[in-house]
């Protein structure tokens, strides 16, 4: 069996798009650093009420293009029906093995929308169980060596931040791919909470906010699985 490419960093996302909201700064600054990474899509987004599901599709292979991912891959678990149960875990553990990241981004542990924290809590129990070998799957036991939740709609308190001030035209060039998810003035279907004209000023002022206490312009938030130790407080630390 050819062993796929291996990856530094692997994002997750409940839907298309949760990454290119959340957290997709985070992701093109790491691939400009010269790292691979990929996003894994649980579902398809159908139960979206703008759009379908291959409307989505097109989007997400769209903004994959602009932000120069390596991998990206549907699971194609179920939009509002999947479980956190030991079928879709397996899933999960499968594709984190088969690109053996040394990194992963999760969902939010919480959210407004309920597949948020259902899918923020399936991979973070993947994360662990990943690394187990008497689980049996394709791919050999493998664990990454760091997860991080990202922040969603509601905002939770970050225990880190990214800046993202040089990423953010890249970052809202790719969201922008998810045309039929925000504001349309010719689009003749039901009005969301995203497809509203103020939601993007809010998520620049949510990045404007999150960059505030390191000096930066914008920045991403993201919530440890556990505690991170820092080798040098003179670098690593802003």
């Amino acid at each position: 069996m050819e062993q796929p490419i291996k990856l530094d960093l692997l994002f997750f996302a409940a839907h298309p798009d949760d990454v290119e909201i959340a957290c997709s700064g985070t992701l093109i600054k790491h691939l400009k650093m010269g790292y691979k990474a990929g996003i894994i899509d649980l579902t398809r987004g159908e139960l979206g009420t703008r759009g379908s599901a291959d409307i989505r599709d097109k989007e997400a292979a769209a903004s994959s293009k602009i932000l120069g991912l390596t991998v990206r891959e549907n699971l194609d678990l179920g939009d509002g029906i999947f479980e956190n149960n030991h079928e879709t875990r397996l899933k999960v553990i499968e594709v984190i093995r088969k690109y053996r990241p040394a990194v992963i981004f999760m969902n939010a542990p919480s959210d407004r929308h309920p597949d948020h924290g259902r899918a923020g809590q399936l991979e973070s129990e993947a994360y662990f169980y990943c690394g187990l070998p008497k689980i049996v799957t394709q791919y050999p036991a493998w664990r990454p060596k760091a997860a991080y939740h990202y922040v969603q709609d509601v905002r939770l308190q970050p225990d880190f931040l990214v800046d993202i001030t040089a990423e953010m035209d890249q970052k809202f060039e790719a969201l922008m791919c998810y045309s039929s998810q925000f504001h349309d003035p010719n689009s003749d279907e039901p009005q969301t909470s995203i497809s509203t004209p103020q939601f993007l000023n809010f998520l620049k002022a949510r990045f404007a906010d999150f960059g505030r206490p390191i000096g930066a312009a914008y920045a991403e938030g993201f919530i440890c699985h556990r505690t991170p130790g820092v080798k040098d407080v003179m670098k690593d630390l802003v």
